[in-house]
């Protein structure tokens, strides 16, 4: 009897046994490192903090890189607008010149001889007023383009208004100057404006015998 009996309760401790056997066999394994009491790896940790500082000093030389260009676009920027302010104005002022100097050309030599002192005196003065205008220009970077006859035509820098033929000069070439070209800086405020030597069988040829007057 007193051997049954143990035999159940033998059996009923196993019966209790078993569930928790089963559950702790059933127990995943964790994927993260971990130590013996469950923290996290050190040398993981270690690896996710060199990444993460990496990533950070990425996105850090990126931002000082934007910065460094917009520093200079603003530099170049503001340079320009101080170069180039008297563009629009320069444009205006060159016309001015150019009366002044018709108005020094209409009269010839011989006639300025001839004329009274107060005549002459004008046409001096007219004159200075013109190398005045000329200097002022300079200073603000306007400098005068005028090309010599016979110096290759540049579409670049001159306006071909008209072509000469029989002028003796090579075909491309310029013979005569109507109004002078500026340059503000290095950008092109009003080009020459010239006539060129047209080809003809009589004047030696360049560039085929054709004037290029395009950009």
């Amino acid at each position: 009897m007193s051997d049954q009996n143990n035999d159940t309760a033998n059996g009923d401790d196993q019966d209790a046994n078993a569930p928790i056997d089963q559950a702790a066999q059933a127990e995943p394994i964790s994927e993260v490192p971990a130590d013996e009491e469950g923290e996290p790896d050190p040398f993981a940790v270690l690896v996710a903090l060199q990444k993460e500082n990496a990533d950070l000093q990425d996105k850090l030389l990126r931002a000082i890189a934007e910065t460094e260009n917009t520093r200079r676009r603003a530099e170049r920027d503001r340079q320009d607008a101080v170069r180039y302010a008297a563009a629009s104005f320069g444009r205006d002022m060159v016309q001015v010149s150019d009366n002044l100097r018709r108005a020094i050309a209409a009269v010839k030599p011989e006639e300025r001889e001839a004329s009274p002192a107060s005549v002459q005196a004008l046409i001096e003065g007219v004159e200075v007023t013109e190398r005045q205008l000329l200097a002022t220009f300079e200073r603000h970077g306007i400098k005068e383009i005028t090309p010599a006859p016979g110096d290759r035509f540049d579409a670049h820098l001159h306006e071909a208004m008209f072509e000469v033929p029989n002028s003796g000069q090579p075909a491309g070439t310029v013979v005569h100057v109507v109004e002078a070209g500026y340059m503000i800086g290095d950008r092109l405020l009003r080009a020459a404006r010239v006539g060129v030597a047209k080809s003809d069988d009589n004047a030696p040829k360049t560039n085929g015998g054709q004037v290029d007057t395009s950009v």
